[in-house]
């Protein structure tokens, strides 16, 4: 199969490269793509692609044969509709849907994008809906694949653009609910820690700026990151907390790592330390929750607030410590 060139839509110009491709190649990982790049095999009007390269309006995109191949595939047809299956879990985890947006709660355990060895993920769920909506919809955020809880998706990448801006300013309000360990002192506050992201002997991990593991190699340079935490409810045995957690910027595992920088991981975190001493009888899932999210809607202005519930996981320890989410249906 030969290397294919593909002309940039007025729709796709503006975009940066990397972004362009894992929308079009959902199935390929974003690492095997930033690769292709770095070789060399993709090219911008016949010169090296950066990965954050921006696409101006009809310009020719080079694909190496391994992208062409999957291009060609993908033009023969639309891609397959969600089988009925799985279309039914898809359409029960929406939260709200207009013309413009969709709100789903992203059950734990769930990617958001493709990955090596993942094929079951949201992106494969939009990929299916494009034919259906005339248009690929676009996820505006992203979520861990083991948090649960609210996801914004629009259905055009104009809006898409136009929410991304207001998640990039901070016009955006997110709540998260967690279980941590322990009872955070003081009760609320705020967590102002600069994230890297290291390598150390048991992978990639992000980690704070002032404390990075022994031994762990710095991949990136420091990025500030704000969390503000309130402990909505504790119980002394075992000490744990029910806390709310407010970021104001959006890093790669902040909230994770902020808790555990404090000396309170969530509940069933593997990577930073919450599954060591869980009581007996909460599941071994991650406690964390993206749970109320409130906006302004970008085409008709109305304010949107949209809460998700707890996941069952949630739920079951909520009850086992004697939490009421009740208590708080709004924090």
């Amino acid at each position: 199969m030969p290397a294919k060139k593909v002309r940039i839509r007025d729709d796709e110009a503006g975009q940066r490269i990397d972004r362009w491709l894992k929308t079009r190649f959902p199935s390929i990982g974003f690492g095997q793509l930033q690769k292709l790049l770095r070789r060399g095999e993709i090219r911008i009007d016949g010169k090296r692609a950066r990965p954050d390269a921006r696409l101006p309006a009809g310009a020719e995109v080079r694909l190496p044969p391994v992208l062409a191949a999957l291009d060609d595939a993908r033009e023969k047809g639309a891609p397959p509709a969600l089988p009925a299956k799985e279309r039914a879990f898809f359409e029960s985890r929406k939260l709200y849907e207009d013309d413009w947006l969709i709100v789903l709660n992203k059950p734990a355990g769930l990617a958001v994008q493709g990955g090596s060895g993942t094929t079951r993920h949201v992106d494969a769920w939009l990929a299916a809906l494009e034919a259906e909506l005339g248009a690929r919809p676009r996820l505006v955020h992203r979520l861990d694949r083991d948090t649960s809880g609210i996801l914004v998706i629009a259905k055009s990448r104009g809006i898409a653009a136009e929410l991304g801006r207001r998640f990039a300013t901070r016009a955006v309000r997110k709540i998260y609910w967690a279980v941590v360990h322990g009872i955070p002192r003081p009760k609320q506050g705020l967590v102002e820690e600069p994230l890297v992201k290291v390598r150390t002997r048991d992978g990639e991990r992000m980690a704070p700026a002032s404390a990075p593991p022994p031994g762990a190699r710095l991949l990136t340079e420091p990025q500030p990151a704000k969390t503000r935490y309130a402990v909505l409810q504790a119980g002394e045995t075992p000490p744990a907390s029910w806390v709310s957690l407010k970021p104001t910027t959006g890093r790669t595992h902040q909230l994770r790592v902020h808790m555990a920088h404090l000396g309170h991981p969530i509940y069933g975190d593997a990577r930073y330390g919450g599954l060591e001493n869980l009581p007996e009888g909460v599941p071994r899932k991650l406690h964390l929750h993206a749970r109320r999210i409130a906006f302004e809607h970008p085409v008709t202005g109305e304010v949107l607030d949209i809460t998700a519930p707890l996941p069952d996981h949630m739920r079951r320890t909520f009850a086992l410590l004697g939490f009421d989410a009740s208590r708080y249906e709004k924090s």
